[in-house]
């Protein structure tokens, strides 16, 4: 799944993600677009910006740590601009490129 508000960086994501033979859920361009993503859709793991639209994504990662769906936050803050209090989380900083992303998702998806 990917949540990412930015058009330009959502699509270039979902190509990225396309490329390493992901199907895509989403992209999410909003909370609410996510949440009905996070809570109906069958998702092996998530890329979620922290950042969306000036409010965190913090209950789409609850609803998928709820579910044990492994995801990563994406910020352009580091990690300083997360402020998550859930289970351990891997920040991917932005802007990222495609290997980090494979690195990241690879990590993720052998955890399960």
């Amino acid at each position: 799944m990917l949540l990412e508000d930015e058009a330009i960086i959502a699509f270039s994501v979902e190509d990225m993600l396309i490329e390493l033979g992901c199907s895509v859920v989403g992209p999410a361009m909003n909370l609410d677009e996510a949440m009905t993503l996070a809570t109906g859709s069958e998702i092996d793991a998530a890329v979620l910006d922290v950042n969306i639209n000036s409010a965190r994504s913090y209950t789409v990662a609850r609803e998928l740590e709820r579910r044990e769906v492994p995801f990563v936050f994406a910020s352009g803050y580091g990690e300083g601009g997360v402020e998550w209090d859930g289970s351990p989380v891997e920040i991917l900083p932005k802007p990222y490129r495609k290997d980090q992303l494979e690195r990241v998702l690879t990590d993720l998806l052998s955890q399960n």
